[in-house]
């Protein structure tokens, strides 16, 4: 994959992009202890699917929304769909939610909105708002299934729930996540 290095304002991040240029991006965020290459078989899927990828390594300083929002505009992409796992998948709740915009899609594993009650009764961020786009929860053994349910109530688009047994969905189902991406970023 063709690695660019992105500045915005004092903090710099790797970026990954590759696929055929098109109106139809995926912008990955993997966990911050994945390697680079996490999202790489998943990538080849999707270019054979006619979709360009890019992908924000992990490591380094810590991404925010507004930073996401700086790489993109420096790649001139006005839209993309976003597929996270790990702490990418905390990041991307953060970065979806509230108004239909930037973003058209969300397929996410590992972790439920931030809204939605753990176990223990406690929420991580009570205040993130609700999603208005299609989402696609891909629930693993690190995520309790009620709390993936749960999640619907935030989300103001169609919201599917799709079981994997799985601990790391990049890493051992590949092909499932580039199949539920290419779902969501098909327009039938």
């Amino acid at each position: 994959m063709n690695s660019r290095r992105i500045t915005v304002g004092d903090q710099a991040w790797n970026v990954r992009v590759d696929g055929p240029a098109s109106r139809h991006n995926v912008l990955l965020l993997p966990d911050a202890a994945d390697p680079a290459d996490v999202y790489d078989k998943v990538c080849a899927r999707l270019h054979e699917s006619d979709l360009q990828t890019v992908v924000i390594e992990p490591g380094g300083d810590e991404l925010t929304p507004a930073a996401v929002h700086a790489i993109l505009d420096e790649l001139n992409l006005p839209y993309a769909n976003v597929a996270a796992q790990g702490s990418g998948a905390e990041l991307a709740w953060q970065l979806c939610s509230g108004r239909f915009g930037r973003f058209s899609s969300l397929i996410i594993a590992d972790h439920a909105h931030p809204a939605v009650p753990a176990a223990d009764g406690t929420a991580a961020d009570p205040t993130c708002a609700p999603l208005e786009l299609p989402v696609t929860m891909l629930v693993t053994r690190d995520l309790d299934r009620a709390q993936a349910d749960g999640s619907g109530r935030f989300v103001y688009g169609e919201f599917r729930v799709v079981p994997l047994d799985v601990a790391n969905v990049a890493a051992e189902a590949d092909n499932e996540l580039a199949t539920e991406i290419v779902l969501r970023t098909s327009l039938w």
